[in-house]
């Protein structure tokens, strides 16, 4: 068994050099790369780090994107036993000032100049900081500002020449390096978004990851050669750990963005396998099949809205008749399974057509070969769970923390239970907790603890903070609010830090209402609010297309957007929805009705109101929307 990811990798391309491992984009088309033609460019790099200074036990920056030369700086740097540093091209001049050096980089890999100006801006607040190296080549103003700084600035394919000089001279130097790696040893500093103050570096070693590598593949049927769509910030540890489950099971990434047009024209192109998301892309895909729809009317839109009904009450039977639903009460699973099975016979063979007729369109669009896709970095709203299991497209919704490298469950392709993000990974131990640390029954929501070979070394250089989530016998306190089936599935309820306490007392999830809200086709965004108030309120982002339709259908004047979300018409009609959805029917509390909302016309933007999973980040939209939060708030 190896002992770091580089060692993982290298095994994978000695069993398998022929086979692709990268394909990144040419203009518009897909190049492949073998495994062995990346084993080349990772020692070439890692030998020109080498002629840069770069030591064992080093910190190193990379600030960039998702991109194939990732993967390979990412691999040199752990296989000369460095550990990098990593953020994305949307982090502040703030954020990559601090991170730098308060992880005491002396070499920064950058992805463009855009990130170079932002180094240069803040070098009097970088004393370590010495080299940088571009991913692509700087305009000859900001080569020349660097140098005014006092930087040292090459390029990666500048680094590349001067590794090959050096690999001529020592051909195994990347292999003998490699082989002193431990497991034990940090192999990267992933920096938390700083919500609550400073961001915190979360220390992740070789192990915490192998940990996964080995587990992983016992819930994911990978094989060698598959195809996985990657549009996620690989900086990110979701998409990070399945990169490398990627590399130790034979199979190729391919490059892409999650912008729907792109993304889908190259699934049509490379047609994957597999693609990992947050919550919010496959939300985006779901919305767009039906804008789709919508658009077309008619028959079509009949069809297709009959159709999918009968998909989510056959996958509903279906469930209930393998034992795919969550079972919180001990339910006798004979009852259930003839309960489940005449509805399910009978509509087999509607379901059949459907898949015929309508959901075989929406898969070929997908490629026409996709076994699964995997939703981590967030709840995946259940309309969205249960619209993918309805046209019959797999998601298996994950569940991890950047403290848990990250993946502490994930559902099981073979037996996936709807509505829960599957049982904890083999190796790792989750309880759910009350007010006073004791542990909770099935059934009965509490705080998730969780302990296991994937849970960090700790918060770089913060010492006391580590001790607020990590308890000397290494239970991690992950901060969410959850349950726990009778056979050991995880279901994730909200966070603590999240939940509302209003005036009254009251504790209010504001989750599963905005979940609600969102199964609107006139709502594409919401936020719930009201903490220490009376009531609850909401900001809401109206699904510009559909609302403007439903404007032109019911004839009410649009001069433009932002005066046609002040129509009272249209206020009718969000409130309309609101009270439909946030209702006793559907299982909410009186406590928990949104009493007001006001509309937004402008969406929420990534590095903004979104984090980089595409969260939501309630303290930025407290302090960008003040005004209008107030107000709602007013007598």
């Amino acid at each position: 068994m190896p002992n770091t990811i580089p060692l993982m990798f290298l095994e994978t391309a000695k069993a398998y050099p022929d086979l692709t491992a990268q394909f990144s984009k040419a203009g518009a088309e897909f190049k492949p790369i073998s495994y062995s033609e990346l084993l080349e460019d990772i020692k070439g790099f890692a030998a020109g780090l080498k002629e840069l200074g770069v030591e064992r036990g080093d910190h190193v920056g990379l600030i960039a994107d998702n991109r194939r030369e990732w993967m390979i700086v990412d691999l040199a740097l752990l296989g000369l036993g460095a550990a990098d540093v990593p953020r994305g091209c949307d982090a502040t001049e703030q954020e990559i000032r601090y991170i730098l050096d308060f992880s005491e980089c002396s070499v920064s890999i950058l992805e463009n100049d855009k990130q170079l100006r932002k180094i240069i801006a803040n070098k009097a607040g970088l004393p370590f900081l010495e080299s940088v190296v571009l991913l692509d080549p700087p305009g000859a103003a900001d080569k020349a500002a660097a140098e005014a700084a006092g930087l040292s600035l090459r390029t990666f394919a500048e680094v590349a020449a001067l590794g090959a000089a050096r690999l001529a001279r020592l051909p195994a130097e990347y292999l003998d390096e490699a082989a002193k790696g431990r497991r034990d040893d940090i192999a990267t500093l992933i920096y938390t978004s700083g919500t609550t103050g400073e961001p915190k570096g979360v220390m992740l070693t070789h192990g915490n990851f192998l940990y996964q590598t080995e587990q992983l593949p016992k819930i994911l049927t990978i094989s060698p050669g598959d195809i996985w769509l990657s549009v996620l910030p690989v900086w990110h540890s979701f998409e990070r750990i399945l990169q490398y489950v990627i590399l130790v099971s034979a199979a190729a990434i391919a490059y892409s963005k999650p912008v729907g047009a792109i993304m889908l024209a190259d699934m049509q192109a490379i047609r994957p396998q597999w693609m990992a998301s947050v919550p919010r892309i496959w939300e985006s895909v779901k919305d767009g099949v039906y804008r789709s729809i919508n658009s077309q009317g008619g028959a079509k839109k009949i069809l297709f809205t009959f159709f999918v009904g009968v998909g989510e009450s056959f996958a509903y039977f279906r469930n209930h008749l393998l034992g795919r639903s969550p079972d919180f009460k001990g339910r006798p699973r004979i009852l259930e399974a003839l309960a489940s099975l005449l509805p399910f016979v009978l509509l087999s063979p509607f379901y059949a057509l459907g898949n015929l007729l309508v959901f075989g369109k929406i898969k070929q669009k997908l490629g026409g070969r996709f076994i699964a896709g995997v939703s981590g970095g967030g709840a995946l709203p259940p309309s969205v769970d249960r619209f993918f299991g309805a046209i019959g497209i797999l998601i298996l919704e994950a569940y991890g923390l950047t403290e848990t490298a990250p993946a502490i469950s994930c559902r099981l392709q073979r037996k996936p239970v709807t509505g829960t993000v599957g049982p904890a990974l083999e190796g790792t131990e989750v309880r759910i907790a009350d007010e006073r640390g004791a542990a909770l029954g099935a059934g009965r929501k509490g705080l998730i603890m969780v302990r296991g070979p994937q849970v960090m070394r700790g918060y770089y250089k913060k010492p006391e903070l580590t001790a607020k989530v990590l308890t000397p016998e290494l239970w991690l306190d992950t901060g969410d609010l959850g349950m726990l089936t009778r056979r050991g599935e995880i279901k994730i309820t909200g966070r603590a830090k999240d939940t509302i306490v209003l005036l009254g007392g009251e504790n209010v999830e504001p989750t599963p209402i905005e979940q609600k809200l969102c199964e609107s086709q006139y709502v594409q965004a919401a936020v719930v609010l009201g903490q220490d108030q009376k009531y609850l309120t909401a900001l809401i982002v109206p699904d510009k297309d559909a609302v403007s339709a439903w404007a032109m259908e019911n004839r009410v004047p649009i001069l433009d957007y932002e005066d046609l979300l002040l129509q009272a018409e249209v206020l009718e009609l969000i409130d309309t929805e609101i009270r439909e959805l946030v209702s006793a029917r559907n299982g909410f509390k009186s406590f928990e009705r949104v009493f007001r909302f006001a509309l937004l016309s402008q969406g929420f933007e990534l590095g903004k109101e979104l984090s980089a999973k595409q969260e939501i980040k309630r303290h930025a939209i407290n302090a960008i929307y003040a005004k209008q939060i107030r107000k709602l708030f007013e007598a």
